[in-house]
């Protein structure tokens, strides 16, 4: 199937071929006339499989010029950088339709935001906590939404928006179509749509070329995480085939320490995207990256589920996620629109389980690289990865544990204090008598 048997119209039409888009992906292609339609719908597809244009599509084909300033969609997603992302897509597709298309997020002023929503527009894209504050100061109006978009609801899910969802849906009118789209069905997504969805229609694309066809994936066994750096200084080296690489580690402390010790052998080569960071950071670390002006990003995996980058060449997992389902968020940032990616995993021992997770849940064994001859392997451990490696003896047990009697053991003679009496016995305070009363007569008298 092509775009041209969707029925678009043609500003939409025009603007697809514009960006060169022929063929519709399969989430695209079953969405499009179930949102027509005007039923409640639940996509359900993998990342990188195109869930943006398919809700946008139905939506802009639908939404006519209007001379109202209050917005008539509503799409909610959990970061700022999918705020922007999905206001951008939302600007190439109505590059020839007079549509007016506003994001806000948290981060950044809200007098600006107000003041950008009070000015109008056609359809707002907002991130939960800062959409529940906008509605607070009176400057939205909901009543006029006829559409909801909640786009990546299992992410949002999961870093806690289920009270501001709850917030803003209340208020919405009852009388409105509601769409959602997620790479995962979790119980909590279900009773969300239970809760405020009408008979929706499940849109599930489990046959199609899933990211995982389109990329090579292998992994390094590695001892620590000083010699993972040592590794990664080793590969990235080569900049001619690591053209442009997204690091993913799991938290924003490792990913600042992973940046302070890459940057002096790459210097303005390497981003830090995290939510830590200020919004402009953040904005601008991503552009460079886009641009072309940074080599590499590191992230934590809030930029793994819905951000598009094109011709990401690797995607390298410094660490191994412990949920299978972040393992395939991450690695579909690469091999999209068809092309060739290479997903690269750095394992150390006591992460080998949860590589045994990921495995049975792609049902794949990644091929183990060897280390490149001469990399220096460092035997300094973290203070993080102590711990574990204590916990699986590494180290051996301290002299002295195995003959240790546990809590329970005879004290020695002198340890053992029997009550004697002396000065540390407590006795009955004696309490003196008082003539007061008796005396007090004897100086009226007097």
């Amino acid at each position: 199937m092509t775009f041209l048997e969707l029925n678009l119209n043609t500003p939409l039409q025009n603007a697809l071929n514009d960006l060169g888009f022929e063929n519709p992906t399969p989430i695209q292609e079953k969405a499009y006339p179930v949102i027509l339609s005007g039923r409640d719908a639940v996509g359900i597809a993998q990342t990188g499989t195109g869930k943006t244009f398919a809700y946008l599509l139905p939506l802009l084909r639908q939404l006519k010029y209007s001379e109202s300033k209050h917005p008539r969609i509503l799409i909610v997603v959990p970061t700022r950088e999918l705020v922007l992302q999905v206001v951008g897509e939302i600007e190439k597709l109505t590059k020839y339709m007079n549509l007016k298309a506003v994001g806000v997020y948290g981060g950044t002023n809200i007098n600006t935001q107000k003041q950008v929503v009070f000015n109008g527009m056609d359809i707002l894209v907002a991130t939960p906590g800062r959409l529940v504050d906008i509605v607070l100061t009176g400057v939205l109006r909901m009543k006029s939404i006829q559409k909801l978009v909640i786009d990546e609801v299992d992410e949002m899910l999961n870093l806690g928006f289920r009270p501001q969802l709850m917030s803003f849906m209340e208020s919405l009118p009852q009388r409105r179509q509601n769409l959602m789209f997620s790479a995962t069905l979790t119980d909590e997504v279900g009773m969300l749509i239970d809760s405020y969805f009408y008979d929706p229609i499940m849109i599930e694309v489990e046959n199609q070329r899933t990211p995982l066809e389109q990329i090579t994936q292998y992994y390094y066994a590695v001892p620590n995480f000083f010699t993972k750096i040592n590794l990664l200084e080793n590969i990235l080296a080569n900049s001619e085939e690591f053209e442009r690489v997204l690091i993913f580690v799991s938290s924003k402390q490792f990913a600042d320490r992973v940046f302070e010790l890459l940057d002096p052998s790459f210097p303005d080569q390497i981003g830090v995207l995290h939510s830590n960071k200020s919004q402009n950071y953040r904005i601008n670390s991503l552009e460079r990256f886009k641009n072309g002006m940074s080599r590499m990003l590191i992230a934590t995996d809030v930029a793994s589920r819905g951000l598009d980058i094109l011709d990401i060449s690797h995607v390298i997992n410094f660490d191994v996620p412990d949920i299978p389902e972040d393992y395939i968020h991450r690695i579909g940032r690469t091999g999209r629109a068809e092309k060739a990616g290479i997903a690269i995993t750095l394992v150390n021992d006591p992460e080998m389980k949860h590589l045994s997770e990921i495995e049975k849940f792609i049902n794949r064994q990644l091929e183990e690289k060897p280390l490149p001859s001469g990399l220096k392997i460092s035997n300094i451990f973290t203070d993080e990865e102590n711990p574990v490696l204590f916990d699986k003896d590494y180290i051996g047990k301290p002299k002295g544990i195995g003959d240790s009697q546990g809590a329970f053991h005879e004290k020695k003679d002198k340890n053992k204090k029997v009550n004697l009496g002396g000065p540390g016995e407590r006795k009955p305070r004696k309490v003196k008598p008082t003539n007061r009363g008796v005396e007090r007569k004897r100086a009226k008298k007097n």
